[in-house]
């Protein structure tokens, strides 16, 4: 879908995933006056990319070629990749094309990160440069401190300096940025299966009062799969019935702050932005 485009704007990419993130790139970006180039991945990116991207070309994930063709005909030089796409499409609805094929063969590890740089190395090579996903946004990075009028008891204290340090382990080998524990006991970890399942995961097994943490990787590559919370995580929260977040201050995003911060005060959750000096 293209829409009216100005010849003095600079053209910008954004590779979308599913969620609002890309659809809040894809404003700011045409509010910094760029000429807003959106791949969307059919399955994953909501069709509201539309209302706010000049171009839109929609992909099966796995088409690279195509994702390089768009961006180059449209005259990127930037871009950034935003939201989520679902791990286990890998398994049954990934559609590679014969560049995405000669990658995949090239990358030894199948992890997140090797992933995401491999494939913004085949941009680049192209002369397209991959900025951080806040390029845009950095006001959604979680502000350190007690955010909820709820402070964390001193065992949930412990709880969280414990998830921590055990998570900063977990994040090394680049399996997940999620932990749920309880009594300083690992209750879930979080997987292939994403941040609310592994949440609800951990109610099931607690009952009730678990504590999560989510934090960044020791070398997080900030320019992609940035930590991220918001207010479907407070709600799966409440289901759960856990009773603290702590997401790393400065290194993980928190959409729709003060909706979320304002129902878990409706629910007695705590939220912390974890300093990580």
């Amino acid at each position: 879908m293209k829409r009216r485009m100005d010849a003095n704007q600079e053209p910008f990419g954004i590779v979308a995933g599913g969620g609002n993130f890309p659809i809040l790139c894809a404003k700011s970006a045409r509010e910094a006056n760029k000429l807003v180039i959106a791949i969307a991945h059919k399955g994953e990116t909501s069709q509201e990319i539309e209302k706010h991207a000049h171009v839109t070309k929609w992909v099966h994930l796995g088409q690279l070629g195509k994702i390089i063709k768009t961006l180059k005909k449209n005259g990127c030089k930037k871009a950034l990749f935003a939201g989520t796409i679902t791990k286990k499409r890998m398994f049954y609805d990934v559609r590679p094309d014969i560049r995405a094929l000669n990658l995949w063969r090239k990358i030894g590890s199948r992890l997140d990160d090797s992933i995401l740089r491999a494939v913004s190395g085949e941009l680049e090579k192209e002369g397209i440069e991959i900025v951080p996903s806040t390029y845009f946004l950095e006001d959604l990075y979680t502000p350190k401190g007690i955010l909820t009028k709820r402070r964390p008891t001193k065992d949930e204290e412990e709880d969280i300096k414990f998830g921590y340090a055990i998570q900063k382990k977990i994040g090394a080998l680049d399996i997940g940025q999620t932990i749920v524990v309880k009594d300083r006991t690992v209750v879930a970890v979080e997987a292939m299966e994403g941040t609310d399942e592994t949440i609800a995961r951990g109610g099931r097994l607690t009952g009730q009062g678990a504590v999560v943490v989510k934090v960044a990787k020791p070398d997080q590559d900030l320019r992609f799969d940035v930590p991220s919370a918001g207010l479907g995580t407070i709600r799966q929260m409440i289901e759960a019935k856990a009773r603290v977040l702590a997401l790393e201050a400065g290194k993980s995003l928190f959409f729709d702050r003060e909706k979320a911060i304002e129902l878990a005060d409706q629910h007695g959750i705590a939220i912390v932005g974890i300093d990580p000096t």
